[in-house]
């Protein structure tokens, strides 16, 4: 899928070089070329959610059928824990009439509950949706 996504495309994320990205939720359905495009632009592959230190970044591909509400929030929990300190999480979410789409509510449910908040999404790739989540302001 979207083997071609363009890094300028991909620089929206706001990602620089020689950050180190975490990716939750990997599975064959995700964009490879979204995936090389980060790579591209960091320098560096992405590295799993088991992971063992501090990441710069984090990007979670979710679908409806991944798990309930519970489980988005509990992956955006994990995904702080790993985070440095001003690093950026985005969830990437199957677009409408894609098979695994997940409606913008849950998503919002989801952040609100782990104490973050959506801030924007816009269309990342032929088939996905990406979310910026941030913390919430006082």
């Amino acid at each position: 899928m979207g083997a071609d996504a363009d890094p300028r495309d991909a620089s929206r994320l706001g990602f620089t070089k020689d950050q180190i990205i975490q990716e939750f939720g990997w599975g064959e359905d995700v964009d490879d070329g979204l995936r090389a495009a980060i790579e591209e632009i960091t320098g560096a592959e992405l590295v799993d959610e088991y992971y063992g230190d501090v990441s710069d970044g984090v990007v979670v591909w979710w679908r409806e059928d991944d798990g309930d509400l519970a489980d988005l929030t509990d992956i955006l929990v994990d995904a702080q824990t790993v985070l440095d300190e001003g690093g950026l999480i985005w969830i990437l979410t199957l677009k409408p009439g894609r098979s695994g789409h997940l409606g913008h509510g849950v998503v919002q449910e989801a952040a609100t509950t782990a104490g973050l908040h959506a801030t924007s999404t816009f269309s990342i790739t032929d088939d996905w949706n990406a979310t910026k989540l941030g913390g919430r302001g006082r």
